[in-house]
């Protein structure tokens, strides 16, 4: 077995954690996160907030911050951090729900886009539909389709997809498949891909919390970092 490889597995045994939380806890968790994302400086002019963009980041545990001591920890916390750094007119509202699936996000996503625009739609979903085998048709089909609402409810919408991985004690086959879903959506709905999102943090002891799979504020990081090499260049583009 390869590095690669037995990191990969170490990273599929820890997924049971995604699955571990309620649905109750788990959107009482978006509900505070959504409000932390607010703005910080309450006294900012009326003007100045109609112009700020919204960055919607939509997953799992993995973008809610699963296990941190604060949800601003999570990589889209830290992207917010750097967005303020650069004085970029964006703000970062954090959609991670802990065992989310791609169908699941299919039917959650409905009820985010109506409560404001959104400028750009970063999509982490995936590793829970790995985890449980679920035919990689399926977790095509719903991406597709999420990416599709996002569309047509914000036509100039910019759509980051990022990547995920299994092992392959799940099967070669299954393994491959599951890896060739994100590249085959990216590319046919015309998004922008994150290759793989945990790329220097799956299977990493230092940068895991004890289950071995959320990752901790040093691992957030880098998750953030993996990010916004596809991110930023976006955002600045659209200020030039």
């Amino acid at each position: 077995m390869t590095i690669k490889n037995h990191l990969l597995t170490l990273t599929l045994a820890a997924l049971t954690a995604l699955t571990a939380c309620s649905d109750a806890s788990t959107n009482e968790q978006l509900s505070q996160e959504q409000q932390a994302s607010a703005p910080a400086e309450s006294g900012k002019k009326e003007a100045t907030v109609a112009r700020t963009k919204t960055i919607l980041f939509f997953g799992n545990s993995l973008t809610a911050g699963y296990g941190l001591d604060d949800p601003a920890q999570a990589f889209p916390g830290l992207i917010q951090e750097r967005l303020d750094s650069l004085d970029l007119p964006y703000k970062a509202i954090n959609a991670g729900l802990s065992g989310e699936t791609t169908a699941g996000g299919k039917n959650r996503v409905d009820w985010l886009l109506k409560k404001q625009p959104v400028d750009v739609f970063v999509l982490e979903l995936g590793a829970n539909d790995g985890l449980r085998g679920i035919p990689t048709a399926e977790t095509y089909q719903n991406l597709g389709i999420i990416i599709d609402k996002v569309r047509k409810s914000n036509p100039d919408v910019n759509i980051i997809l990022t990547g995920m991985q299994v092992p392959p004690s799940m099967g070669q086959q299954y393994a491959q498949e599951f890896k060739d879903v994100f590249t085959r959506v990216a590319s046919e709905k015309d998004v922008q891909l994150v290759p793989f999102l945990l790329e220097g943090v799956g299977g990493e002891p230092d940068l895991n919390q004890k289950d071995g799979i959320h990752p901790t504020e040093e691992g957030q990081k880098i998750l953030a970092e993996n990010v916004w090499q596809v991110l930023g260049p976006i955002l600045l583009e659209e200020e030039v």
